[in-house]
Formats: C-alpha cells, structure tokens, sequence
C-alpha cells in the first residue's frame, strides 16, 4: 500500500492524496526514507511542492491548505533525514537549502508559522543523531541566523525546536569553536539568548528554558566564551524566583549550578542544591 502511494507521487492527480497519507502512514513504514529517495522522480516531485510555494512567501499570501500541503511534503523530508541511509544522500544533495526560504519568513499566521515549524522539524531531525558531518554542513550555510530569528520571534514551540538545533550545534566540538572564533558570532548568540530568558520571565516555558540553559551551560565550556559570560549572564539565571520552575528537573538545575560555578557564582550555584564540585575543564579552542 505505502509503496504504491510513494509510485503516485508523481502522478499530479494522485499526490496530493499521497502526500497526505503517506505523512500520516510513514511512522507504521520504517524504510519509507529509502523507498522515497530511490523510487525515480519521488524526490523530484517533494521539491517541486516546496518550491512552487516560494510566491507565496513574499508577499505573504500562504493559505491554510498550501502551507498543510507542502507541510505533509516536508515531513516526509523529514523522514530522509532521520534515516541512516538516506540522511548523508540528503546532505550531498542540499536538500536543506531549499527550506531555509521558509525560515526566513517573519509572517506570525498559522499558515507561515506551521511551515517553520516544520521546515526546523527536518534540521532538528538531521542534528538529532550525534554527527559531525551534518554539523560541519550546517555550518556551512547560514543556518544559525536563520535559527537565531526563530529564537527571537517564533512562537514557544519553534522557540524551542530553534534553540534545539542551536545547542545540537555547541555540542559538538566544531560547532563550538566556530560560534566561539569570533567576539560577532558569539554575542549574537549571547544576545538571542540573553533575551529569551528576559522572555521567559513574562511567559514561562521550563522546556525552552532548559534548552537555553544547556546552550549557556556548553558555551562556558569555551575559555574566551566563559570570561564573557562572567559579565553577560543573565541576571534572571541566578534569581530562585525565575528558577524555582526547575524544582522538578533535577538535570537541568545541575546545569545551572555547573554553569554558575564555571562563571563564578558559586553561592548562586550552591543555592540550587545539587551535587556539583567545580567548573568543568574548558574546551580547548579548534586552531
């Protein structure tokens, strides 16, 4: 069934039906990703659905039933780029370019915010599994202003996924040293950062609060980037009012009191009440 609905994916009187079942089906069909990148024109005809919405994008003039359209297309993307056989292929292919257009939108409707969401779901998917050559693409495009605009205007949910991809990328020893190399990338990220947690304040998200402290807590693993944050810390970070969401995310209140430790506010971190001894080794900046 899943294989003959992959076939009428090329087949203009079938796909839009394809592609709304198939998104629907491709948990239950595990070697979906394959069957999509090796069935002739299938991948052809999924790019064709992104970019025949690209007028709609400026000026916004998306609707509802094209943004679910290329949505289902999307997720099956989504779906090649979680699969280990496909995922490199999709890389190869710069597949990912083709979705940054819909990152770079700023509408707020459901419509364009849906298609964010999405289009992040298919990075968060590629940086998902630990893997320096995903990372080490990413890099090479601009996806981190792309991810830094989410962070600044999305709704919590792309918030969230947005600063998701973010961290994937500090943690991974690459993604560090390149956000560190310069004091411009490092306070961009700084400041979008800075500012979500004065966000939070007024609307409270201890998801997106943890995914914030974690980027805090792995830039402080950087020697250059822990001695700027011993002067651009958010203030908010060593408040117990602003912090007392954490009481039940044991993980993530250890991440704060490492990350106060390893800027210098050891009292702060002592507050918190969890097992942390000192600051942790810095990270040796990659030449």
């Amino acid at each position: 069934m899943c294989e003959a609905l992959v076939l009428d994916l090329t087949v203009p009187a079938a796909k839009e039906t394809a592609l709304l079942e198939l998104s629907k089906k491709r948990e239950s069909f595990p070697e979906l990703a394959p069957y999509l990148w090796h069935s002739f024109g299938t991948m052809a005809a999924l790019l064709q659905e992104i970019v025949s919405i690209y007028p709609m994008l400026q000026p916004p003039s998306l609707t509802a039933h094209a943004s679910n359209r290329v949505c289902n297309a999307l997720a099956l993307l989504q779906c090649v780029a979680s699969h280990p056989e496909t995922r490199s292929l999709f890389l190869q292919a710069h597949i990912p370019l083709f979705l940054y257009p819909f990152l770079n939108t700023i509408s707020k409707t459901r419509p364009f915010e849906y298609l964010r969401l999405t289009s992040l779901g298919v990075i968060g998917a590629l940086v998902k599994v630990d893997d320096t050559e995903v990372i080490n693409f990413l890099l090479s495009t601009e996806i981190i202003p792309l991810c830094l605009r989410t962070m600044e205007t999305g709704s919590e949910l792309s918030k969230t996924v947005a600063t998701f991809i973010v961290q994937k990328i500090l943690l991974d020893g690459v993604g560090l040293s390149y956000i560190c190399a310069t004091a411009e990338r490092f306070f961009a990220v700084g400041a979008v950062l800075s500012s979500m947690v004065t966000g939070l304040a007024e609307q409270p998200s201890v998801r997106l609060l943890k995914h914030i402290i974690r980027c805090y807590l792995r830039l402080s693993d950087n020697p250059r980037a822990r001695e700027a944050l011993r002067q651009c810390l958010p203030d908010l970070l060593r408040n117990p009012q602003f912090t007392a969401c954490l009481k039940d995310d044991v993980t993530t209140r250890r991440w704060l009191a490492q990350l106060l430790v390893n800027v210098g506010h050891v009292g702060d971190a002592a507050a918190l009440g969890t097992d942390v001894v000192g600051p942790t080794p810095p990270v040796q900046q990659v030449a």
